[in-house]
């Protein structure tokens, strides 16, 4: 079992950055792939980024490459998920996920086993 807390979402204009951090506590953090994903009011939950567990892989949904980067911290217990450009349409719930062991779809929000409770990023024009 593991548990993830969010923090660092708020209330920006288009064009600032804000920086996301999942922590995590609980078993062995270097030992799972850990993503990010969003949830739109109204809509679906989609995926942003998502790290393997070395770090040595990075996936990034199109509509954010080039403008968020994802990291972790094994030392720290941490992902974090840097936003840079911020646009309205980034506007949603973000939540930061960890896989553990089996088959990992990084994309695939149904492939992770553990899930935080989530951060507001709000995106004013």
């Amino acid at each position: 079992q593991v548990q993830l807390v969010e923090s660092g979402g708020g209330l920006v204009q288009a064009g600032d950055s804000l920086r996301l951090t999942c922590a995590a506590s609980g078993r062995t953090f270097s030992n799972y792939n850990m993503g990010w994903f969003r949830q739109a009011p109204g809509k679906e939950r989609v995926f942003v980024a998502a790290i393997s567990w070395s770090g040595d892989s990075t996936y990034y949904a199109g509509s954010v490459k080039g403008r968020f980067t994802i990291s972790r911290d094994n030392a720290k217990n941490t992902v974090a998920l840097q936003m840079n450009s911020l646009k309205p349409e980034d506007t949603a719930v973000y939540s930061c996920a960890a896989k553990s062991n089996g088959v990992w779809n990084p994309r695939s929000d149904l492939t992770y086993d553990y899930w935080g409770q989530g951060t507001q990023v709000t995106v004013s024009s």
